[in-house]
C-alpha cells in the first residue's frame, strides 16, 4: 500500500503504478460510493494515485487532509456557478488549500453548462437544495461564440501557477478555441476533459488533429464507452494511437463499477486491443504523471 508523506519533491505519485485523474467522491453534487477517505484507501490497495473530481467545486483542501493520512489523492477545482464560477480568485483560493508543493491542481472549466443531452447515467442528488435551486449554468464563451474574458484570464494563469486548464463540458466549438487560445497565451498544459462526451462530441479522428498542438493532453475515460457513447472501434483507436493520451475512470457513481472492477475490466480493454505493456503504463501513468508534476 501507498503511503504518502505530503512533502515537496517526495510526493508518492512518483511511485504508483496508475494515476487515475477522474474520480468523484462524496460529498458532491450527486450521491457518491465512498467519501474521500475511502476513495483514497481503495486506490492505496491498488497501488495508485486518485485526482478527487466534485461538481460543487473544490477537492484541495479533502485531498490535503487524505494525505496527511499517508493517502495517495490530490484534487481539483471545478468552475461551475456554486463554486464561484470562472475567477482567477477562486482558482488561487484553491491552491492555498491544496497546498505548497510540485503537484498541479487541476482547474476545470465549468462542467454545468445549461447545455441539455439525455444522459444514460442513474444517480440521484446528494441534497435537497440541488432539487430547489440547480447550479446555474456558466459557459467559457459570449452570444458571439468568442471566449469570455474570464475564461481568458483563467487560461493565462498556467503559465504562472502550478495548475493544469480542463476544457470541462465545453461543446466542439468552445474546445477549438481553447486550444487555438492555449496556443497563443502559451498555455503549458490543456487537458481536454472526456471529449467523447455527448456535450463536446470530439472522436478519434477530430483528436489526432487536436492533439497535434504540443500542450494538449487527451483524456480518455472509461465511463463514455461504459455509456455507450463511444463505440468500440473510437475507443480503441484513442487508446492506441493518439498522443498525450491519459486513461482515467470518471466513476465513483453508486450505479457504475467499484474501482477494483474497473481496473480488472481496463486489463481486459488493453488486452483486447492489443496495447504493449510500454502504452499501457504511457496512458495509465507516464502521462499523467508528466501533466501533473
Amino acid at each position: 500500500m501507498i503511503r504518502v508523506a505530503d512533502q515537496a519533491g517526495e510526493l508518492a505519485i512518483h511511485k504508483a503504478s496508475f494515476i487515475d485523474v477522474h474520480y468523484h467522491a462524496g460529498p458532491d453534487a450527486y450521491i457518491r460510493r465512498h467519501s474521500v477517505v475511502g476513495a483514497a484507501q481503495h486506490y492505496a490497495q491498488e497501488e495508485g494515485w486518485v485526482v478527487l473530481k466534485n461538481h460543487l467545486g473544490c477537492t484541495a483542501a479533502q485531498a490535503w487532509e487524505a494525505r496527511q493520512l499517508g493517502l495517495p489523492v490530490s484534487g481539483s477545482i471545478v468552475l461551475n456557478e456554486i463554486a464561484g464560477g470562472i475567477d482567477t480568485r477562486v482558482v488561487e483560493r484553491s491552491l492555498c488549500q491544496h497546498g505548497e508543493g510540485p503537484l498541479r491542481l487541476i482547474v476545470h472549466l465549468p462542467t454545468v453548462t445549461g447545455r441539455k443531452h439525455n444522459s444514460r447515467l442513474s444517480r440521484s442528488l446528494s441534497h435537497s437544495i440541488l432539487r430547489d435551486k440547480e447550479i446555474g449554468p456558466l459557459t467559457v464563451s459570449g452570444e458571439d461564440g468568442r471566449l469570455t474574458v474570464a475564461a481568458c484570464d483563467v487560461l493565462r494563469m498556467a503559465k504562472d501557477y502550478p495548475i493544469v486548464i480542463s476544457t470541462g463540458h465545453a461543446n466542439r466549438d468552445e474546445v477549438l478555441r481553447l486550444v487555438d487560445a492555449a496556443v497563443r497565451f502559451d498555455v503549458p498544459r490543456l487537458m481536454l476533459n472526456q471529449p467523447a462526451n455527448p456535450l463536446t462530441g470530439l472522436n478519434a479522428d477530430d483528436l489526432a488533429d487536436i492533439g497535434q498542438a504540443p500542450m494538449v493532453y487527451v483524456e480518455q475515460t472509461a465511463l463514455t464507452y461504459l455509456l455507450g457513447y463511444q463505440d468500440k472501434e473510437d475507443f480503441s483507436r484513442v487508446l492506441s494511437a493518439l498522443p498525450r493520451v491519459i486513461y482515467s475512470s470518471d466513476l465513483g457513481q453508486v450505479s457504475q463499477p467499484d474501482i477494483a472492477t474497473w481496473l480488472e475490466m481496463s486489463r481486459g480493454y488493453f488486452h483486447e486491443f492489443g496495447l504493449s505493456a510500454a502504452r499501457v503504463d504511457e496512458v495509465c501513468r507516464a502521462n499523467p504523471l508528466e501533466m501533473l508534476t
